[in-house]
């Protein structure tokens, strides 16, 4: 009866379980987090020049959506994350300084030239994925510098959904059975990846008045994100990856002539509208080397 009872205790303790939120976490399981951060949706940006490289604030973004990243990493480690992945999403890839990252953090820079591109980095062995400085897709009213993609990208959308870059990258994530769990970014973004994924934790570090933007310190915006990414994460058993059925079919709206009839060469492709291109497959990396070619 001894033997039994130490047998007993021996299994509870290989197997140590706590209770977060109503959901069940194996307390000994190291979570791996990626972290994908762009530039226009960090707080206090509301002019191209503050994330373009000769913009004369360029610096001061530069170091804040470090500082962002780093709150992401640390609401991460918080919750258990013991690796964690930062991609550097805006513009050359290059923007994070990496002696100011946090030394916890594995920091991809630059692009590849494959599809993943923004996702870059990204398999089955991570647990979840995380946007910060994220903004909302072309056209959106009260947005800060919000695009698709590319300035002459007016529309991106699969099997009829319309989607920011956040809707997308979320795609990528699903192929690998990541779910995405936090998103921080402008409030319109906010609303658009909601209205996508459900209900995510999310952080909105400011909001547009027209083009003017509105925010709180940038300590108290990494506050949130921190907090946020942290909560997100000890509800991880919420979430689930965002998959769409396939076939998928790709509509990319333009507004360069020049850029339509260069897209409709590529193999399968097919010109549906004025400034419209529309390309199908099962497999959503094709979707993307085709948006890849299309938008340039």
């Amino acid at each position: 009866m001894k033997e039994g009872r130490h047998e007993v205790l021996a299994a509870c303790l290989l197997v140590v379980m706590t209770v977060v939120g109503g959901n069940v976490v194996e307390a000994e399981k190291a979570l791996k987090v990626f972290i994908s951060i762009d530039m226009e949706g960090v707080t206090g940006v509301a002019n191209w020049e503050d994330v373009e490289r000769d913009g004369k604030d360029y610096p001061i973004f530069r170091e804040i959506m470090t500082r962002e990243a780093n709150a992401a990493v640390e609401g991460a480690a918080a919750a258990g994350a013991r690796e964690i992945w930062v991609r550097d999403s805006h513009g050359t890839g290059r923007n994070i300084l990496p002696e100011m990252l946090d030394r916890r953090a594995i920091l991809v820079r630059e692009w590849s030239g494959g599809p993943k591109s923004m996702m870059e980095g990204i398999d089955e062995s991570f647990d979840a994925a995380i946007f910060v400085g994220y903004h909302a897709k072309a056209g959106t009213p009260n947005s800060l510098l919000e695009h698709t993609s590319s300035g002459k990208v007016t529309d991106f959308s699969v099997n009829g959904m319309s989607m920011p870059e956040a809707g997308y990258n979320a795609l990528i994530a699903g192929l690998y059975g990541v779910p995405v769990v936090f998103v921080a970014g402008d409030l319109t973004l906010c609303e658009q990846i909601t209205a996508l994924l459900g209900d995510i934790e999310t952080v909105a570090v400011k909001h547009g008045i027209g083009a003017a933007e509105v925010s709180p310190h940038p300590e108290v915006t990494r506050e949130m994100i921190n907090a946020g990414v942290e909560k997100a994460l000890l509800r991880l058993g919420d979430f689930k990856p965002y998959r769409l059925d396939t076939p998928y079919t790709l509509v990319v709206k333009l507004k360069d002539e020049e850029m339509v009839q260069k897209g409709s060469h590529y193999p399968g492709v097919t010109r549906t509208g004025e400034w419209e291109l529309t390309f199908t497959s099962d497999d959503f990396l094709e979707i993307m080397k085709a948006f890849s070619y299309v938008r340039r």
